[in-house]
């Protein structure tokens, strides 16, 4: 029986290992956090590692999207490697394999050869539950390509024994190939390092995730307004339960907690309700002149916008992502309205000219009772001072606004 105990670890080396064939969804990029978590918790080593052996599969800029994610997340690694320059080290090792007589040539490839009736065994750290195959199961598998680059399973454990990786920390999808690792590093003379399955992030109908569940790469989520603060947060949840039941905490708190141990063996359910929930939350935290600047990176040209640094005290209390700034504050140009909405907004003109003061109380009031005078409902007064059915307190938003630019308004909608 080929069984190897998990291995102690006085340095702890973990590693991502993205293959460049398109940009990581929501599930690799929960991987790497929690290398990176685990790696800054025991003061170890985060490595970045491109594998790209597989050239078929390749997609230009893909690496670079990697990169961009990890770099906006704050996910900043210690060691670069990319595998395609390394492949020297692999023919060595192919070869070695071959003289050991447990590797075949196989029509220009390199086959390894499974060995019979042995029972490969380990004991994953998520769970501590021990996981077992029979090598009878198992196919002689191909490990260097006719084309001389390795296929995965040789590169992987060649460059994690190389690397001195302490644990492997990655998807469950893999604790298929793990058996087959573990025969590679018994027939090269390794120790294999700890593995850690994580499993798979489900969507809220119990299905493998995917885009329709709105689960898509964190430069999507960036690209519609989710703070990597927020996005950080809600992936560490997926799967890991540090205790207690408050769930808004900063990376450095997430590096003090984070232990192997209380990744849960369960899928975790990726729900979008949360992920804007919590994003509002940190929204609504964060310092006035921070999320200015923050609307102002993610839409530049809501500078256009008069006085619309103002509105940020009013909007962050309703606001879920950045995007939401510009529905909140800014008019919708386009709406048509209809005989009762024009006969409102006449009458508002009337009302809002008569003002002494153009405060939000005195504006509150008066706008109400010419709703009431004319028998019309809230939503058509701000249909009638927005353009929409709902948004910011009318009465706060005309009073940023100011009594002109409401008025100019005003007179603009009765034109249409």
């Amino acid at each position: 029986m080929v069984r190897y105990s998990s291995p102690q670890v006085s340095h702890v080396r973990v590693r991502f290992p993205p293959s460049p064939t398109g940009i990581p969804h929501l599930g690799n990029t929960r991987t790497a956090l929690f290398n990176f978590l685990f790696a800054r918790h025991n003061n170890g080593k985060f490595i970045l590692r491109i594998e790209d052996t597989d050239r078929s599969r390749l997609v230009k800029g893909a690496e670079d999207k990697i990169k961009e994610i990890l770099n906006w997340l704050d996910l900043s690694w210690d060691e670069f490697y990319r595998q395609s320059e390394r492949l020297p080290l692999y023919k060595e090792k192919a070869n070695e394999l071959i003289k050991k007589g447990v590797a075949r040539k196989d029509e220009g490839a390199v086959r390894f050869i499974i060995p019979k009736g042995k029972k490969i065994s380990w004991e994953d750290a998520i769970g501590n539950k021990k996981i077992s195959f029979k090598s009878d199961d198992i196919e002689d598998f191909i490990i260097l390509k006719s084309d001389g680059y390795p296929t995965y399973h040789l590169a992987s454990v060649v460059d994690d024994s190389d690397m001195k990786i302490s644990h492997v920390i990655r998807g469950d999808e893999w604790i298929s190939s793990t058996p087959k690792h573990i025969l590679l590093y018994e027939a090269l003379g390794w120790q294999h390092p700890i593995f850690a399955h994580l499993p798979v992030i489900l969507g809220p109908d119990h299905t493998k995730l995917s885009k329709r569940h709105g689960a898509e790469s964190v430069l999507d989520l960036r690209d519609k307004g989710f703070l990597k603060e927020a996005i950080i947060n809600f992936m560490a949840l997926l799967g890991w339960n540090p205790g207690g039941d408050r769930e808004i905490m900063g990376i450095s708190e997430m590096i003090k907690l984070f232990d192997l141990q209380d990744i849960n063996t369960g899928s975790p359910i990726f729900d979008i309700k949360k992920l804007e929930w919590m994003n509002g939350e940190y929204i609504r935290k964060t310092q006035n002149s921070k999320l200015k600047s923050q609307i102002l990176e993610f839409d530049p040209k809501i500078a256009q916008i008069e006085k619309f640094e103002q509105y940020i005290p009013l909007a962050k209390t309703r606001m879920k992502t950045l995007a939401d700034f510009r529905v909140l504050v800014e008019n919708q140009k386009d709406a048509s309205l209809n005989e009762r909405q024009k006969k409102l907004a006449q009458e508002l003109v009337n009302a809002y000219r008569k003002l002494p003061e153009w405060k939000s109380a005195l504006i509150s009031t008066a706008t109400i009772g010419v709703r009431d005078q004319i028998g019309a409902s809230t939503q058509d007064v701000y249909a009638v001072l927005t353009g929409r059915p709902q948004g910011l307190p009318f009465e706060q938003k005309l009073e940023i606004q100011g009594q002109a630019g409401t008025i100019s308004w005003l007179e603009g909608v009765l034109k249409r």
